[in-house]
């Protein structure tokens, strides 16, 4: 996970914890996993916060299947968005 000024307060090694044991699990659970947090999220967010959620969602899966098509290559050699396009930094 990277830092910033969004996310220096976050507990990393916890929520680093979180993640693996979220990933030990088979697929279909680790997708009912991320569907049963939606609702409570969503709830915290309003609906334009939670739809930006969903677009780096969206731009987090699409820089994965990038990297897959082009290993060994870095980011600047390759064409979809990141988080900080979509933020100007």
């Amino acid at each position: 996970m990277t830092t910033s000024r969004q996310t220096e307060d976050l507990n990393h090694p916890a929520i680093r914890d979180l993640v693996n044991s979220a990933n030990a699990l088979p697929l279909g659970d680790r997708v009912t996993l991320l569907k049963a947090l939606i609702p409570e999220v969503a709830r915290e967010m309003s609906p334009r916060e939670f739809e930006a959620t969903m677009v780096d969602l969206r731009l987090k899966g699409e820089r994965f299947y990038d990297a897959l098509t082009h290993p060994g290559q870095g980011r600047e050699s390759r064409r979809v968005m990141g988080e900080r396009d979509v933020e100007r930094r």
